[in-house]
């Protein structure tokens, strides 16, 4: 340690210290570099995409492509009362505060002391008397570690990289919050469609049965039609009740979803509402595009940036370590002296520490930041290969729903004929019952497939959205920074 005396004048002792900053230092470990990723050049299903329609201009707010206005309300209602969203807004501040914790080490420390001492010592002697005396003491002390090898710089690049992924994971949350909000809505006015559908097809089949009894008064036909007409109407008066709390505890999710009791959302989505059709299809762009789009891989990305700047603080760790030190002060047995120049007292000097033998402890601590960085990136392919085949998936699914949904539609048409057909010939005694019952079963069956098909299509349309990484704009996150958030 280098100690400022007679010998070594303070003015240049002074100088000697303050110029260790000045020293070109040096950054250990790798520098981040962002990974490059090898995709197609287009998608497997692009061309299925329906030309006919406008795509969405704006992905950060794709739900308006249903022109829904309630659907628009809950998901912007979930993104300011959403305790997950908010959750991650929290997360968002402490990575800042952390940031704010590792870069204050670049800078020197200063604190300050005062005490105050009353003693007395015991006299010599079997006669001797004690001595009382004051003790009166103030100062300031002062560090400042010399980040030669860049170490603490490294820590605060690694927790710049923790603040990006705190960012990164509220709009991955943003992502997936909407397209839950949207899935929810969607399955809840199918579920409602459904719910109208049942009970359109309980009121033809109870037709039916008062009309066979009818017939079977004046012995047109026998017990067995009658009883049949009362179990498909049976049948289709069970489904109603789980309909209807299938819409109760989706009604429920969506509460939660924005925030609230499981009743906040009853009296506003329990009125019936067709499900809503999609105006416009999604712009897919190539998939070199979805890297910046996703947020899970900015997420994945910022954690190989941190994982890479904390080997090199691990590195650092290997060398040397320069503080600069001093300390000012008053010391008196007099209150009334303690602020004369004979009481004060300084030191200012540097200092080297350097762990020559821990038993390879920091050699063991780089190869471990070592290997999470090869996680890291590990992690970081997979993450990509995970969003192209949500990509790929959701491209079919929706193609083939689509195609799903139209066979339906010929598929409802044609039973609804034949339900006609049946009850006439049934009426003017040319066919049997089963017959009618068959083409009210078969019509009922088609009704709801098409319904839940319309869902699907709709979702699935969700699901592209959301694979697609749409649900936040690309400056949000630089507004909720200026913001301190």
């Amino acid at each position: 340690m280098i100690a400022c005396s007679r010998q070594i004048p303070y003015r240049t002792c002074l100088v000697l210290c303050l110029s260790l900053p000045l020293v070109t230092s040096c950054m250990m470990g790798p520098d981040f570099q962002r990974p490059e990723t090898k995709v197609s050049s287009q998608w497997l299903g692009q061309a299925s995409n329906a030309p006919e329609a406008a795509p969405v201009q704006d992905m950060a707010q794709w739900w308006t492509a249903f022109n829904d206005p309630q659907l628009t309300s809950l998901v912007e209602r979930a993104m300011q009362a959403n305790l997950d969203l908010r959750m991650a807004e929290s997360r968002i501040r402490q990575a800042r505060a952390a940031m704010g914790i590792a870069g204050a080490d670049l800078g020197p420390t200063v604190d300050t002391s005062a005490s105050y001492r009353r003693s007395r010592t015991p006299g010599s002697g079997n006669s001797g008397e004690g001595v009382t005396s004051d003790l009166y003491k103030m100062g300031f002390d002062a560090g400042w570690e010399i980040d030669l090898f860049g170490g603490l710089r490294r820590g605060v690049e690694a927790a710049g990289a923790d603040l990006d992924t705190a960012v990164e994971s509220r709009r991955d949350l943003l992502v997936s919050l909407s397209a839950e909000v949207a899935s929810d809505y969607l399955n809840l006015r199918s579920l409602q469609q459904r719910l109208t559908i049942a009970r359109q097809n309980l009121s033809a089949q109870e037709h039916s049965v008062e009309l066979t009894r009818k017939r079977f008064s004046v012995g047109f036909v026998g017990k067995l039609d009658v009883v049949q007409a009362e179990a498909l109407a049976a049948t289709t008066a069970g489904q109603i009740p789980l309909l209807e709390a299938q819409v109760r505890q989706t009604i429920y999710s969506l509460s939660l979803l924005l925030g609230g009791e499981p009743s906040t959302l009853l009296a506003e989505l329990t009125p019936d509402v067709a499900l809503p059709v999609p105006l416009a299809t999604v712009p897919l762009g190539i998939p070199s595009d979805l890297v910046r789009q996703r947020p899970d891989i900015r997420v994945a990305e910022a954690k190989i940036h941190a994982a890479t700047a904390r080997i090199g603080v691990a590195k650092a760790d290997l060398f040397p370590k320069f503080t600069i030190s001093g300390a000012l002060g008053l010391q008196n047995n007099t209150f009334n002296s303690v602020f004369n120049q004979a009481s004060s007292a300084w030191s200012l000097g540097p200092s080297l520490s350097w762990p020559l033998f821990d038993m390879g402890r920091s050699r063991a601590n780089l190869e471990l930041k070592k290997a999470f960085q090869e996680e890291e990136l590990l992690a970081y392919e997979q993450t990509v290969l995970g969003a192209l085949r949500e990509v790929e998936s959701a491209l079919i699914a929706s193609t083939k729903e689509e195609e799903h949904r139209q066979t339906l539609v010929q598929a409802v048409a044609a039973n609804h004929t034949a339900v006609d057909l049946a009850t006439s010939l049934y009426t003017a005694g040319q066919n049997d019952f089963l017959a009618v019952l068959d083409a009210q079963r078969s019509l009922y069956a088609a009704e709801d497939a098409l319904a839940q098909s319309s869902r699907t299509v709709s979702t699935n349309l969700v699901a592209l959205f959301k694979a697609l990484g749409g649900g936040w704009p690309a400056e949000e996150g630089e507004a909720n920074a200026a913001s301190g958030l």
